[in-house]
């Protein structure tokens, strides 16, 4: 199995770009690994450790960290734009002003995670857990929360306009000064306990 001297020795010999999506990291343990500011476009990190990892100002776009531990990693800054975080753990994980864009982030657990202006616009949330994350100024502009779990999030001044949050559940959610505006919110639980079922709301 590869480890982090196999992955720093690759970045060290400075690898191409193109070059990243041939490398196969999967399932590795590169627990506290110092990867910042390195472009890992495309990237097979699918069920490794990346607990504790620090990734700020990287750029992963389109990398495979499926099914991957990230708890507490730092990906502040960093751009995982269409990238597969899909069942991944990202307890308590340092993501503010990161990119989504088009993420695959299906039944990923944010859980007390810092997404604080960080970008998830048209990312796919589907039963994704986002309790109690911090998710001030967010973006999440076209993004689909179908069933995702936003129970005590801060979504204080966050975008979710054209957003999908079917059957979501915002229960206690801070929703202070959020924009909700042609979003779809069938059967989604409101922060005070009530169940929404017009399905397109205009503004809340």
């Amino acid at each position: 199995m590869r480890s982090c001297a196999d992955l720093q020795e690759l970045i060290s010999n400075q690898i191409q770009e193109k070059n990243w999506q041939q490398q196969d990291f999967s399932g590795c343990n590169l627990s506290g690994i110092d990867l910042r500011a390195v472009n890992l476009s495309g990237i097979n990190l699918r069920g490794a450790d990346l607990s504790c990892a620090n990734l700020s100002g990287s750029i992963l776009n389109c990398a495979d960290l499926s099914e991957a531990n990230l708890t507490q990693v730092n990906f502040s800054n960093a751009d995982l734009s269409y990238a597969n975080l899909c069942g991944s753990c990202l307890w308590r994980s340092q993501c503010s002003k990161s990119n989504f864009w088009g993420a695959s982030l299906c039944g990923a657990d944010f859980t007390e995670a810092d997404l604080s202006t960080a970008n998830f616009i048209e990312a796919s949330l589907i039963e994704a857990k986002l309790v109690r994350a911090n998710l001030r100024e967010a973006r999440l502009c076209g993004a689909i929360l179908l069933e995702a779990n936003l129970t005590e999030a801060n979504l204080n001044g966050a975008d979710l306009t054209w957003t999908n949050l079917t059957k979501a559940n915002l229960l206690n959610a801070n929703l202070w000064e959020t924009k909700i505006i042609y979003s779809k919110l069938k059967h989604t639980i409101m922060p005070e306990g009530t169940i929404y079922n017009p399905e397109i709301i205009i503004g809340y």
